[in-house]
């Protein structure tokens, strides 16, 4: 897979590390973050609460993108309860152009973002159809997957596009249509997307990359390597293997 267009790399700033004992800092992997992006479709994977969201977080900041998610103009009534990344300001971008456009998918700003749409097809003073570009109506009148591909089709094009676990409201056969989607814009060339998943099924994409935050540090791996892969392979070749460690003894 070719390079990607816009970010090349982020690193830790000389002497950006503060106190280890807060977070950010207190992430292991952060005091030796230096993390290149070697193909058009990069995933982050690890357990909760290992980074992958502070991260990506800290990407979007550096993109000039809401941390709460959306795009650049989507965040104007300041709805969202996430307004900047703690890690970005200790980090750098290395880009081989700045991307003129993006989006930043996470799950938990689309309720706020379908508000806002509804707002601004409310107010008097906003002359186009807000809903045109996500289905013709409401986000809230669709169902939790069906907005979140209204979204994602809407977003679908050329500029840099990051993703918090897409797949939270996805079911199977729809996260296989987000990777047709995907697989379609990188073919058109002119994306770059960075996504922080747990979907063995999204990890499957071809010639992407794959950093696993794991044991404290941020390791590139294959797909086979990863948590993800191997316990979704295993319980589905040997259900009854897991679920003798699995049950309560009566």
């Amino acid at each position: 897979m070719p390079n990607p267009p816009y970010l090349d790399r982020i690193f830790l700033k000389e002497g950006g590390i503060h106190d280890e004992s807060k977070f950010p800092f207190s992430l292991p992997f952060v005091r030796e973050l230096d993390l290149t992006f070697d193909s058009e479709v990069c995933f982050l994977v690890g357990e909760n609460g290992s980074g992958k969201s502070t991260v990506i977080e800290a990407i979007a900041q550096l993109c000039r993108l809401p941390v709460g998610g959306g795009g650049r103009n989507d965040l104007a009534d300041g709805s969202s309860p996430h307004k900047e990344s703690e890690l970005a300001p200790s980090l750098l971008g290395s880009f081989y152009t700045k991307p003129k456009d993006g989006y930043f998918f996470r799950a938990e700003f689309q309720p706020y973002f379908a508000s806002l749409l509804d707002e601004r097809a409310e107010d008097p003073n906003f002359l186009e159809d807000p809903y045109s570009r996500y289905g013709g109506h409401s986000l809230h009148r669709q169902s939790h997957g069906e907005a979140f591909l209204s979204v994602f089709k809407s977003w679908m094009r050329e500029g840099i596009i990051l993703m918090d676990e897409p797949e939270s409201a996805l079911s199977p056969q729809r996260q296989l249509s987000l990777l047709a989607m995907m697989s379609e814009l990188v073919q058109q060339g002119g994306a770059q997307l960075i996504i922080a998943t747990h979907s063995p099924i999204l990890l499957t994409f071809p010639g992407a990359s794959i950093f696993n935050f794991i044991d404290g540090e941020l390791r590139k791996v294959t797909l086979e390597e990863t948590e993800h892969y191997q316990i979704t392979k295993g319980i589905l070749d040997d259900p009854n293997r897991y679920w003798r460690h699995l049950k309560t003894p009566e």
